[in-house]
């Protein structure tokens, strides 16, 4: 199984960004999907995450600005962000719990770059 992770980039203060991350591979079904990000010299936090039946759970930082959404079919998982702001700036990584004919385990993305301009 293979998770990618696309559609960071830069921004000014205010824009939005859309990233969308997939998986691949000999997937018999998915259960949570996250988004986490890491800004330098800080921890990898949990920003949005959601479930299989579609209950979703933010940062406090997020609120309001971000929404997570899944496309099951696409074994996909998005997090549409807007009103970004500087403190935004990390690279954001997609989690899954994947489980398959064998096995069932977590994944994560390769990272997506995003930088917010003041």
């Amino acid at each position: 199984v293979q998770l990618q992770a696309s559609g960071g980039g830069l921004v000014q203060a205010g824009g939005s960004l859309k990233l969308s991350c997939a998986a691949s591979g000999k997937i018999f079904n998915i259960k949570d999907m996250g988004w986490y990000r890491q800004a330098p010299g800080k921890l990898r936090e949990l920003v949005a995450g959601i479930t299989s039946g579609g209950s979703t759970n933010y940062a406090d930082s997020v609120k309001g600005r971000f929404t997570i959404s899944r496309d099951n079919a696409k074994n996909t998982v998005y997090l549409q962000m807007g009103t970004l702001k500087p403190e935004d700036t990390a690279i954001y990584y997609c989690k899954m719990r994947v489980s398959t004919p064998l096995i069932e385990s977590t994944y994560w993305g390769q990272g997506t770059q995003v930088t917010v301009s003041s």
